[in-house]
């Protein structure tokens, strides 16, 4: 497929996107074959946000489970990355 490419831009509005339509751009962006920005610009998908309220609706990541805090190491994790660590050294000297 040519980076360049140009998408015929087809004005919508939101009765036009049938679940199957919103399924399949999902899928396309999902799978990494199409960027968000290149999907609306080749479907003609007006808003900003509909493509990532789809991904988030449809899409295979656990939204409702997502946490942007970041977890404890647990001591025994800590400890096995001190011993790699200690054994790193050991092979530089």
């Amino acid at each position: 497929m040519n980076d360049h490419q140009e998408y015929q831009y087809t004005k919508r509005t939101q009765k036009d996107y049938s679940y199957s339509f919103k399924l399949q751009v999902v899928d396309e962006v999902g799978r990494g074959e199409i960027g968000i920005t290149a999907a609306r610009l080749k479907y003609g998908i007006q808003g900003n946000a509909t493509v990532h309220t789809w991904i988030r609706k449809y899409g295979n990541l656990d939204w409702d489970n997502k946490s942007d805090l970041k977890m404890g190491k647990t001591p025994e994790q800590k400890l096995l990355e001190l011993e790699q660590k200690v054994l790193l050294l050991e092979k530089q000297k």
